[in-house]
């Protein structure tokens, strides 16, 4: 059941500010949330969607809320103090949340969301690095203190590896032009700020740089965010472990901001549908691969125009779900 407090007032985070989940009414509308149900928010974040699913499942009902960001789940917690037991916190990855579900030992889930992409508490923090608008320590880690940095890649990756991450992961058409320039720039001194970065990339593409609809370095910045991160590596494997881990009915629902992570989450889905992998010729099915899920969404979901006057970053969302069968 959908309850109007779940839409309209959200608790506020620390700062006083409300966070304001990306199409929320329309992931209800597909999850199904009810009283009792155990569901899975698998990017908890500070909370916004998780909170809307406890106010749905009540209190003899769980949501399991995994997110990287030590940050955003002490946030998260303490937002969501009030229901107490109903939510269960998990710091780690939603790309091992097989291993995690096994670990807490729940069974079939009856709903999983991933809200993909950085956090609105992650772009908004200098010292997190991920955005070009304010300048901080080039980092871009989602969990700060594992692995490498962001300026740690620009310094050690060679410029053939940059190229490739700025055109993979960025689309950037620019790609051999800006490793170039960067790698240029890290013979001189290295490059350690947010906002070096982003005046290398505009150096490098010129005036013309200036007339983009969008800053020259947004680009870039999400390419390398996506590397430091991992973020497309194993997203296929993520829905296919998230759909087997539904009960039949149970549904997945994916919230993704670039075409990369759209392409992946559409393409797994729709071979997770289609079931049977043989090729056409053959007569009969040899491989007795079944059908898995139903697509829910034969074209994703984007916010209205009125989401998007109220929540800008919520632009370029696309929601994709399956029902596992």
């Amino acid at each position: 059941m959908i309850s109007a407090r779940s839409l309209t007032t959200m608790a506020p985070l620390p700062d006083g500010h409300v966070h304001e989940p990306v199409l929320l009414r329309e992931c209800l509308q597909l999850l199904r949330p009810g009283p009792g149900g155990l569901f899975v928010d698998a990017t908890l974040g500070t909370g916004g969607h998780a909170e809307a699913l406890l106010d749905a499942v009540g209190s003899g009902g769980r949501v399991i809320g995994i997110d990287r960001d030590e940050q955003a789940l002490g946030i998260a917690r303490a937002r969501l103090a009030r229901y107490g037991g109903a939510l269960v916190t998990v710091h780690g990855n939603h790309q091992d949340l097989a291993g995690q579900l096994a670990e807490l030992g729940f069974g079939p889930v009856d709903g999983i969301l991933a809200d993909l992409g950085v956090s609105s508490l992650q772009l908004d923090d200098p010292d997190r690095g991920f955005s070009f608008r304010s300048d901080g320590p080039l980092d871009m880690r989602m969990s700060p203190g594992a692995g490498p940095t962001a300026a740690d890649l620009l310094a050690s990756a060679s410029e053939i590896e940059l190229r490739r991450i700025l055109a993979e992961f960025g689309e950037e058409r620019a790609a051999r032009t800006i490793a170039r320039a960067i790698v240029r720039e890290q013979s001189r001194r290295p490059i350690q700020r947010t906002s070096e970065l982003a005046g290398v990339v505009e150096r490098a593409l010129g005036p013309a740089a200036r007339r983009f609809r969008i800053h020259p370095a947004t680009r870039a910045f999400q390419a390398l965010r996506i590397a430091v991160n991992g973020e497309i590596v194993g997203l296929r494997q993520t829905v296919s472990d998230a759909v087997s881990l539904l009960r039949p009915g149970g549904r997945l629902v994916v919230i993704s901001y670039h075409s990369l992570e759209d392409r992946a989450v559409k393409h797994e889905l729709r071979e997770l549908a289609r079931g049977c992998t043989c090729p056409p010729r053959l007569p009969v099915c040899a491989c007795e691969a079944k059908s898995t899920v139903r697509v829910l969404t034969p074209t994703p979901i984007r916010p209205s125009d009125l989401e998007i006057a109220g929540n800008p970053r919520s632009r370029s969302a696309r929601l994709r779900a399956g029902e596992r069968l």
